[in-house]
C-alpha cells in the first residue's frame, strides 16, 4: 500500500486519475494508493515541505551512499537545526496566493 501524504487542491483526488487514465488503469493503481489528506487549515504540510527543501540544500547536497552515514548526517543536521532554534518566517499571504493562482481558479 502506498500512502500519499497531501493538501486538499482539488487534483489531489480519486477522480483526477480517472481524467488521466482509462478506467481499468485508474483502478488498478488505486486500489494500491490510501490518501492522507492534511487539514484544510492547517500549514503544517507547508511547513514540513519547506523543511524538507531546507536539509536537501543544507544536507544532501551530495551524494550519500551508504544508510548508517545518512542517518548520521540527518540526526546532526536536526541537532544543529533544533539547536540555533531555527524558524520558518512565514511571508506567503492570502492576497500573494491569490494574486499567483489566480489562473488556476474557477470563475
Amino acid at each position: 500500500m502506498i500512502r500519499l501524504a497531501l493538501d486538499n487542491l482539488n487534483t489531489h483526488f480519486a477522480s483526477s486519475f480517472n481524467e488521466t487514465f482509462t478506467t481499468r488503469e485508474s483502478k488498478k493503481i488505486l486500489i494500491k494508493i490510501k490518501f492522507c489528506y492534511t487539514p484544510k487549515q492547517g500549514n503544517w504540510f507547508n511547513m514540513a515541505e519547506i523543511e524538507i527543501n531546507i536539509i536537501g540544500k543544507e544536507c544532501f547536497a551530495r551524494r550519500i551512499g551508504q544508510e548508517d552515514v545518512l542517518e548520521s548526517e540527518i540526526n546532526h543536521w536536526s541537532q544543529q537545526r533544533n539547536k540555533a532554534k531555527k524558524k520558518i518566517n512565514w511571508s506567503f499571504t492570502r492576497k500573494d496566493a491569490d494574486k499567483k493562482h489566480s489562473k488556476h481558479y474557477v470563475a
